[in-house]
């Protein structure tokens, strides 16, 4: 049985319980928000030079009503019919999630950088019926539509809802200056057309008809995995896990999140499940201000949002507070309203956390989830009962318990797989019997994450199972070496991987992307003699320009891997060829 040394660790303002959970689904919990905060502004999108448009909690409300209208009796979509979305942070967004949700719909979130291999395995394995699109990527479409089965194609444009004078420079830029709109081939309705037809078609009787047969166990969403284990999967994700998550969320937070007053810069995307639900879900029940940023890279494009708007919270990974903390206008001037920061996604670094207090003097807690978990599983406590360096502690209703190769609980201080249960453990995998039972065994969701739990129930993630590199027989995480990396002068960002050895099994390598004081080679091993086992110092470093990166910043260690095996290969290939 799994002891909870956690539960007097819990702030004093927040309860280890959620207790009855007030929405049955989705479509209610945006309707209440609606109600709650009608006529203040929702969500602001700000461009890299600050050109913005905004749209009210009404608005949003009535735009999504009829978005689902026109799904419903126009497209002729049912109840359960997944429809897909491929598009930035903009306003169209919250419009358009709302509205499938509202229709009785399944949304299908989907990268708008992914090529059309993976836009076709996508679609094709979520049955996705319809698509809305970015026009920016449409271009993609002719190859993609025939393979999948589709049937209706909306577009977006990126500077949708703004003023019209603005929205014109915008869409004159994009044409004329960047020329980032290619010709659209296929047919399509754009957006104002769609929400158009549903404005005439809409009834009250007809909005309450689609969510009728809805409940917590009813499919909500279908959020793809990252695939960095294999093929991506599609987690099925009921309103009910959606709705607690979000709750959770907000809970764990207490005071800090205060309703009707917060700003917050959404700078990751939200069809990201970390920003779906805290961003898009999570501050839209707290009655916040939604700022939407379409591209975080540069770092710079942020600059404007913070110089604009008088922003309280920060959601982000590492890699971005690290890229804010590398820019000097942030530097200079840190925003003057911060009251709080999340990290997720990956391993936020002390280093990284410390310089963020010391340049803010605002705190940043580091939380813990994956897609199939809605995601939010553990986080760190607000106030002295924090502990930096780890992943917090569960959220209300959520148990946490390491566990050996066999299932069985390990003791504290001792790493194993973190295995989850809760309100917020996915339904399972889209047409994947097989990977769901291996995943969820007796009501636990199994993460491959190993970690460890200390006295007082704070979990340290150690690595991803898979990750782990084995060196002589020992275990080595590349997390660890990577924080120590990472508190060296210079150094940006890295990625530690394990490379096939001849004599060691494998070796450590570090990939460095270094500022303009960069460590030497030398430099960087000794640091790491100084702190790390012999077997754990990296047996090569490669200084590059850039590490391979996920839609949230994530560094992607497969990608790091496979380089170096190609590497490997045509370093063999060429000394074949020296010696014949």
């Amino acid at each position: 049985m799994t002891t909870r040394p956690w539960s007097t660790h819990y702030a004093d303002d927040v309860a280890p319980e959620l207790g009855e959970i007030p929405f049955a689904h989705l479509p209610a919990l945006v309707r209440a928000s609606t109600a709650d905060y009608g006529s203040t502004i929702a969500f602001t999108q700000c461009m890299p030079n600050g050109m913005n448009g905004s749209l009210t909690y009404d608005r949003i409300d009535a735009m999504s009503d009829e978005f689902a209208t026109y799904l419903r009796e126009v497209v002729g979509l049912s109840a359960g019919d997944r429809v897909a979305v491929q598009m930035p942070n903009c306003l169209s967004y919250p419009i358009v999630a709302f509205g499938i949700l509202k229709a009785g719909c399944v949304l299908v979130n989907t990268n708008p950088l992914y090529t059309a291999t993976e836009m076709v395995h996508q679609f094709s394995d979520s049955g996705a019926k319809a698509l809305v699109v970015i026009d920016m990527f449409a271009d993609r479409l002719p190859e993609v539509l025939p393979k999948t089965s589709i049937e209706t194609v909306v577009t977006v444009r990126i500077s949708e809802f703004f003023p019209p004078v603005i929205a014109g420079v915008i869409r004159g830029v994009q044409k004329v200056w960047s020329r980032s709109l290619p010709k659209i081939t296929v047919a399509h309705t754009p957006l104002k057309a769609a929400l158009s037809a549903g404005r005439a078609a809409k009834s009250a009787d007809k909005l309450e008809a689609y969510v009728a047969g809805l409940g917590p166990d009813s499919l909500a969403a279908l959020q793809y995995t990252g695939g960095t284990t294999g093929v991506s999967k599609g987690a099925m994700l009921s309103h009910g896990n959606l709705v607690a998550n979000t709750l959770q969320m907000i809970q764990m937070c207490g005071g800090y999140m205060r309703p009707g007053t917060e700003v917050v810069l959404t700078a990751l995307p939200l069809y990201h499940i970390f920003a779906f639900t805290v961003n898009l879900l999570g501050f839209y029940r707290l009655g916040a201000r939604n700022i939407l940023v379409p591209s975080p890279r540069p770092p710079s494009n942020l600059k404007r949002a913070f110089e604009n708007y008088k922003i309280t919270w920060v959601t982000g990974v590492n890699t971005l507070f690290n890229a804010l903390l590398n820019e000097r206008w942030f530097l200079d001037s840190p925003p003057r309203h911060l009251r709080a920061s999340a990290a997720g996604g990956m391993a936020l670094h002390e280093s990284v956390a410390a310089h963020w207090r010391e340049v803010t003097g605002t705190p940043i807690v580091e939380g813990y989830g994956l897609t199939e978990t809605s995601p939010v599983l553990s986080f760190n406590p607000f106030g002295p009962s924090a502990k930096d360096g780890t992943i917090g502690i569960p959220v209300p209703s959520t148990e946490l318990r390491c566990i050996d190769e066999k299932g069985k609980e390990v003791k504290p201080g001792t790493p194993g797989e973190i295995a989850a249960k809760g309100p917020q453990i996915m339904l399972g995998y889209w047409q994947r019997p097989d990977d769901t039972a291996a995943s969820i065994v007796d009501g636990w969701f199994r993460t491959g994450d190993v970690a460890e739990m200390d006295a007082d129930g704070f979990f340290t993630i150690v690595d991803r199972k898979k990750d782990m590199i084995l060196v002589s027989g020992f275990n080595v995480y590349p997390n660890e070496i990577e924080e120590r990396i990472a508190s060296l002068p210079g150094v940006l960002e890295v990625g530690v991987v394990g490379i096939p050895d001849d004599k060691s099994g494998e070796s450590v390598r570090a990939y460095i992307v270094a500022g303009t004081d960069a460590p030497t080679e030398a430099a960087v091993l000794e640091h790491c003699r100084e702190t790390l086992a012999a077997y754990k110092v990296p047996k090569s470093v490669r200084f590059v320009d850039e590490l391979p990166k996920s839609p949230i910043g994530k560094i992607l260690r497969r990608e790091l891997r496979a380089e170096a095996v190609t590497s490997a290969t045509a370093s063999i290939e060429t000394q074949g060829r020296e010696l014949s």
